[in-house]
């Protein structure tokens, strides 16, 4: 035992089989280094509760909020939290919004041209409306032109102020959602006028600690809860746009260079078991072999798969291959150089077999819907170059 380093080599092997989570790290951490922060575009009238928002979401105090925000262009301004030094989140309000002298089309165009400054970014929409305010024109023109603009980013409408419809006498907030005549039917209209600019609604209502209701900031969960659906799909948008780059590629390149230390004796074992001259008698074994590789790519990937499972996914990308099989299989029946040819092919399509597994582990695990004919293709190509690997491959 102390001649041989066991421990040492066992070591050295499961590193040599399995993928460099550090350089994963150092990868993931260079794209999120590159991805600028998340915004929020708060877009709404004065008074309509953005500020309101802010405070909610980020916990400072009212005071904070308005010294932080800062003037950005003409009509907007921008809100870094929790520094501008170090922002987790910026919030962008539209200032200029409730002037009536205030060109439409000035503010879309601000506004696109900083969305497409900062493609980038991960961003979603906040339409902020008091429930009781029905003079929206100018907010619905505003949404739908950066909904023509930008279908892909989300938008949440956020509809403000509930305790001002609230009915005469009522103290405090009910028990949320509020189930008051007067606000369902002000919440549907808004809703209805804004059909087709939104991708969730939510009703809240944030005070002061002096107006008296509890809680102070009412729907703050809901809030937070709609942004949760709306702000990964964001960030997801922004973040593949990096991954599907060279990032993505180096990842993928990552995982494919380790997949072959598992595939390359896979396909040596697979051509010594087609050296076995009978014909057909060696493709149960040579099945349960490939499946094996399979399911052993498919953990490798993040994929736990039964040998059905894994049975499934060889069926899934190899049926092009299939009539091929058969075709090696009477192959055998040639005297003399019949079982080295079935060897040969063996080896080659066991290796582009696990090829095509990577790329379709490789697509599930980046979140994409494995492509049939880009599998094909990368098997095809790889079954060529294979071919002439393992072509001295010999009884």
């Amino acid at each position: 035992m102390r001649l041989l380093p066991i421990d040492e080599a066992a070591q050295t092997a499961t590193k040599w089989f399995s993928v460099s989570d550090e350089r994963v790290a150092e990868i993931l951490a260079a794209v999120r280094a590159e991805l600028p922060t998340t915004e929020a575009l708060l877009i709404g009238k004065p008074q309509a509760g953005k500020s309101s928002i802010v405070r909610g979401l980020t916990g400072v105090s009212a005071e904070i909020v308005g010294q932080g925000f800062r003037p950005h262009t003409q009509n907007t301004q921008r809100y870094a939290y929790p520094s501008n030094d170090l922002p987790l989140l910026i919030f962008t309000d539209t200032v200029g919004l409730g002037d009536v002298n205030q060109d439409t089309q000035v503010l879309v165009r601000e506004l696109v041209g900083d969305l497409q400054h900062k493609s980038r970014r991960a961003s979603v929409l906040i339409l902020t409306v008091k429930i009781n305010d029905f003079a929206t024109d100018t907010l619905r023109q505003i949404a739908t032109g950066l909904r023509r603009q930008y279908p892909d980013i989300p938008c949440l409408l956020v509809v403000t102020c509930l305790h001002e419809l609230y009915p005469a006498g009522t103290a405090d907030h009910p028990a949320y959602p509020p189930d008051y005549t007067e606000v369902n039917r002000a919440f549907a209209a808004i809703k209805q006028a804004f059909t087709g600019l939104y991708n969730g609604a939510v009703l809240i209502d944030f005070t002061l600690e002096e107006d008296g209701y509890t809680p102070v900031f009412y729907g703050l969960e809901a809030l937070r809860d709609s942004l949760a659906e709306l702000l990964p799909e964001a960030e997801a948008s922004a973040i593949y746009q990096l991954l599907d780059q060279e990032a993505g590629e180096q990842i993928g390149n990552l995982y494919r260079d380790t997949a072959r230390r598992y595939i390359l004796p896979f396909s040596i074992m697979a051509a010594a078991v087609e050296a076995v001259p009978l014909p057909f008698a060696s493709m149960p074994v040579l099945t349960a072999l490939q499946v094996s590789m399979v399911g052993l790519l498919g953990k490798l990937y993040g994929q736990t798969l039964t040998p059905s499972q894994a049975g499934g996914v060889v069926s899934t990308i190899a049926g092009g291959f299939l009539a091929q099989a058969i075709g090696r299989e009477v192959v055998k029946f040639l005297p003399g150089f019949g079982s080295v040819i079935a060897a040969s092919w063996a080896a080659a399509y066991t290796f582009s077999l696990g090829e095509g597994a990577c790329v379709y582990f490789g697509d599930l695990m980046g979140g994409k819907k494995p492509d049939p004919k880009k599998i094909q293709s990368v098997m095809r190509e790889s079954f060529k170059s294979a071919q002439e690997r393992f072509k001295g491959i010999k009884q």
